[in-house]
């Protein structure tokens, strides 16, 4: 399984940014796919997350009714839509993936097994 993610940029406070997660190499349906940031000197933090199969989401209490994950089967592509940006919503931004199978969605980034590359969003003030 390969992800690559996309979107990031430099936005003023208030703005909006779309990031996009390709994915890659596997039959996605089982799975739960996953944004995650992280600043220096920090663990890496949970976002959102979505239920590839059904579409069912959880997002952290920090981004709750700014951000929306969702994603396009046909494309085998996951997005992020932030919106309402602050400047403590600057990171690097990662997509995540595990094969879920019936488990649920699980907020604990060592639980996800495939990792894209960072994407860094930056809020000015």
């Amino acid at each position: 399984v390969q992800l690559q993610a996309s979107g990031g940029g430099l936005v003023q406070a208030g703005g909006s940014l779309r990031l996009s997660c390709a994915a890659s190499g596997g039959t996605f349906s089982s799975y739960i796919m996953g944004w995650f940031r992280q600043i220096p000197g920090k663990e890496r933090e949970f976002v959102a997350a979505i239920r590839w199969s059904g579409g069912v989401t959880h997002y952290s209490d920090s981004v709750k009714g700014r951000f929306a994950i969702s994603r396009a089967s046909a494309a085998n592509m996951v997005y992020l839509q932030m919106n309402s940006l602050k400047p403590e919503d600057t990171a690097v931004y990662y997509c995540a993936a595990y094969s879920a199978s019936g488990l649920p969605i699980i907020r604990r980034w060592s639980q996800y097994h495939y990792w894209g590359q960072g994407t860094l969003v930056t809020v000015s003030s």
